[in-house]
């Protein structure tokens, strides 16, 4: 049987991220991931956008790791040129009392630690984006986007090279912990089973780790672990020149999801999306009669829009704790020590902000790591 220090289960970008802080000749890590290549599940479905940490109640996981995670990947991107844009996002007020959310907003983001954030007038935002329509919007300088796929390859790469063996098309079925060391079964994609012996197991199998936690021993609704699928699709814009809009807009945000917003790509290329609901399975599917829903949630602030400008792109599956109905959930990122099993740390319900979080969970995860 196979020994080795440390298991890392999923290869998005969050298992990528700890892989490459953890690498060291010194330990024997090995990163599993279900599917043949990283990132194939979440972390390349998404807007590809760099949170500035607005949204987030203080004091939550979400806004201390994006606020501290974005420095981290700017420089890291910069570092290793993987190619991004610092957009600036707007987020504009269109309805009754809106001016009232973008000024707890405002609060909330200054309260977070995000220090370059204003509140513009109407005649400010019409000279930044004069295709957009509002009374007033928040302005967010330090929002930006990024190419996910070189960030993946590079942190990868990184793991690589600090000795992480990267193993795809391996599936964890079984994880099992004797009192001194955990057994994990895994299977090949030719149904070839093993099981490998190790000190320390790092769950961050994003839409399965709630999954990983149970085969673990662990209640995960005692614990509320459970994962909920809330799907979100994007609709392409067609019939605009590249750089149309210069700012990623947003509407304020809903409970569940920040609201359908333009989502700009490294070309200038325009998207909306994504919206939210809630499904049982995951399903990539883009339902294209939602286009007329996505097309009078943004008509008071993006008037240019018609119906036949937009057309089917993409959908992914958010990872979600917050159960339907529930306001507000937070990241999961702790040892196991009080569930007698020391050596499994578990990360779920990494969503928004997990991309722009992804560096700074992982230092979170090393401090969690060192004191094991």
């Amino acid at each position: 049987m196979e020994k080795v220090d440390c298991i890392i289960i999923g290869a998005g970008v969050v298992g990528l991220a700890i892989a490459h802080k953890l690498g060291n000749e010194k330990r024997e890590i090995l990163l599993l991931e279900r599917h043949k290549h990283f990132g194939q599940e979440t972390s390349s479905r998404n807007s590809e956008v760099i949170h500035a940490g607005i949204y987030y109640p203080a004091g939550t996981l979400k806004a201390e790791l994006c606020v501290s995670g974005w420095h981290l990947l700017y420089e890291f991107c910069k570092t290793n040129n993987i190619p991004y844009k610092k957009t600036g996002k707007l987020i504009v007020a269109v309805h009754n009392n809106d001016e009232i959310l973008l000024d707890s907003l405002f609060n909330k983001g200054r309260g977070n630690g995000v220090e370059d954030l204003s509140l513009i007038t109407e005649k400010q935002l019409k000279t930044m984006e004069p295709h957009a329509n509002a009374t007033c919007a928040l302005y967010s300088p330090s929002t930006g986007i990024l190419d996910s796929h070189r960030l993946m390859k590079k942190l990868e790469a990184s793991a690589s090279n600090k000795g992480v063996m990267c193993v795809y098309g391996c599936e964890v079925k079984g994880v099992e912990y004797n009192g001194i060391d955990f057994f994990v079964d895994v299977v090949d994609l030719q149904g070839e089973k093993s099981k490998i012996r190790a000190d320390v197991v790092i769950n961050s199998a994003g839409l399965a780790s709630d999954t990983i936690a149970q085969m673990a021993g662990i209640d995960i609704d005692k614990e509320k672990y459970r994962i909920y699928f809330s799907r979100g699709e994007y609709f392409k814009i067609n019939g605009f020149p590249p750089w149309y809009m210069n700012h990623l807009v947003y509407p304020p945000p809903g409970k569940t999801s920040l609201g359908i917003h333009t989502v700009l790509d490294l070309q200038g290329q325009l998207k909306l999306g994504p919206n939210a609901f809630y499904v049982d399975a995951i399903d990539y599917h883009v339902d294209e009669k939602h286009v007329y829903s996505f097309y009078h949630s943004v008509k008071p602030f993006l008037p240019f829009i018609k119906p036949g400008n937009l057309s089917p792109d993409m959908a992914g599956i958010r990872a979600k704790r917050q159960a339907p109905g529930v306001d507000f959930a937070d990241f999961i990122i702790t040892g196991e020590n009080d569930k007698g099993l020391p050596g499994l740390i578990n990360c779920i319900g990494i969503e928004s902000p997990g991309l722009t979080s992804c560096l700074a969970i992982a230092e979170y995860v090393e401090k969690i790591y060192r004191n094991l």
